[in-house]
């Protein structure tokens, strides 16, 4: 599986862990991820956890270059998409480009329009932005 298969499986997982967190069931992440990705795998064990480890400093810099709107009122899948793009972004060495063309593709795919270029216009403010070292 290449790194943009993977990327889809780690949205699904996230999505699935965020409904998992909003109607308060317990889970156990390395479970979810087995659900998803048969073999282990670190690429998406690092992208999984690290969003998830890194969630509330994710999403203040979600929130911060966000214009009129908070994270939290996004659609799960459209969380999903953006923490992984932001975590990526800022706390891995996969080139910024790459980053964002990964997130923007996943949201064409499985957003509308209108989300799909905003999460294309956050990743590119943190991009070009000084938010690295948040």
């Amino acid at each position: 599986m290449n790194r943009t298969e993977l990327r889809k499986k780690i949205m699904t997982i996230l999505y699935q862990i965020f409904l998992y967190d909003a109607s308060k069931i317990n889970y156990n992440v390395s479970d979810v991820i087995k659900e998803s990705v048969e073999i282990e795998n670190e690429f998406v064990n690092e992208i999984v956890n690290g969003v998830l480890e890194n969630k509330n400093d994710i999403d203040k810099i979600a929130n911060k270059n966000l214009k009129e709107w908070t994270i939290d009122r996004l659609g799960k899948i459209d969380q999903a998409i953006l923490r992984m793009g932001i975590y990526e972004l800022v706390y891995t060495d996969t080139p910024e480009v790459v980053a964002i063309n990964e997130a923007v593709e996943l949201a064409k795919e499985y957003s509308d329009d209108k989300v799909k270029n905003m999460i294309n216009a956050v990743l590119d403010k943190i991009y070009h932005g000084d938010n690295k070292d948040e």
